[in-house]
Order: C-alpha cells, then sequence, then structure tokens
C-alpha cells in the first residue's frame, strides 16, 4: 500500500491543495520545502557525520572535541544545531540523551524527533531508571555497562 492512501498523507495533500488555492503557497515553495527536508535536515544528513566519523578519525576527533564547529562544513539547516554536543558509546559506556524540559531535540540532524521522546513519562523515566527503559526499548546492556544520562537543558 502505498503512502499516498495513508491518512497523514491525504490531509497533507488536502492542505496543500487549500494553501495553494488561496494564494498562500506556490507549488515551488512546496517543492523548495521538500527538497530542503531530503537533502539539507534529517536522519540521512546525520547519518552522513556518523559514517565520516567512523571512517575518518581526525573528523571524529573534532566531532568529539567541538560537535558545533565540525559539522558547520555540512550546512545543517534546522533547529537545534548551533550548540551541539556528540557523545561516543563504548563498551563500557552508553550514552542517553534526554530533554527534560522541553523535549528539544536536534532534528536538523537527526530529523524529527519520535513521539515516545517527547512524551513526560519517557523524559522523566529515563532520567530515574535509564537501564529499564532502554530495556523496553529493546536494548539490554551488561551490568557493567556505565548508563550516562545527558539532560540537552542541563548541559
Amino acid at each position: 500500500m502505498s503512502n499516498e492512501h495513508e491518512p497523514q498523507a491525504i490531509r497533507a495533500e488536502a492542505l496543500e491543495a487549500i494553501l495553494i488555492e488561496k494564494g498562500l503557497l506556490t507549488p515551488a515553495q512546496v517543492d523548495d520545502v521538500i527538497v530542503q527536508y531530503n537533502e539539507r535536515v534529517g536522519p540521512m544528513r546525520g547519518a552522513q557525520v556518523v559514517a565520516r566519523a567512523w571512517t575518518d578519525e581526525e573528523f571524529k576527533g573534532r566531532l568529539l572535541a567541538d560537535a558545533t564547529s565540525a559539522i558547520a562544513e555540512y550546512e545543517f539547516d534546522g533547529g537545534e544545531t548551533d550548540k551541539l554536543v556528540v557523545v561516543e558509546n563504548t563498551d563500557a559506556v552508553h550514552n542517553a540523551v534526554v530533554c527534560t524540559l522541553c523535549s528539544c531535540y536536534p532534528w536538523g540532524v537527526l530529523g524529527l524527533p519520535p513521539r515516545w521522546y517527547k512524551d513526560p513519562a519517557y523524559r522523566s523515566r529515563v532520567v530515574r531508571e535509564p537501564r529499564k527503559v532502554l530495556g523496553e526499548m529493546g536494548l539490554d546492556l551488561a551490568d557493567s555497562v556505565e548508563i550516562r544520562v545527558w539532560d540537552s537543558s542541563a548541559e
């Protein structure tokens, strides 16, 4: 089944048609937004950064030292990239990031946040019981692995 029959897609197409009909948007503006999100914002762009860090030790070092400067060459558009911090998971340490205040999220790099990330229950529980929450999400870490929870509203 194609996405064009999904309720969200139908609503989006109807809204787009109304905005164009009312003269509030042009088809070219809609196309520009689509290109923006396909090419300049979102998880595929973030994946490029991660893949480069895996294959380029010098870049990885810069990314861990000052992620904001390191990603500048990618010219990310979108929110929450003006003060980006990158931490590395290792065999001994696993990092979890949460915003307990407002659920901010680096969507310019990772795309729109998943619904659960914005849920107040997740935002409070991951701080109190991160191992249990991660386990419920399918990530079972050995007791020997330290879990560091980073609150982006406090860092």
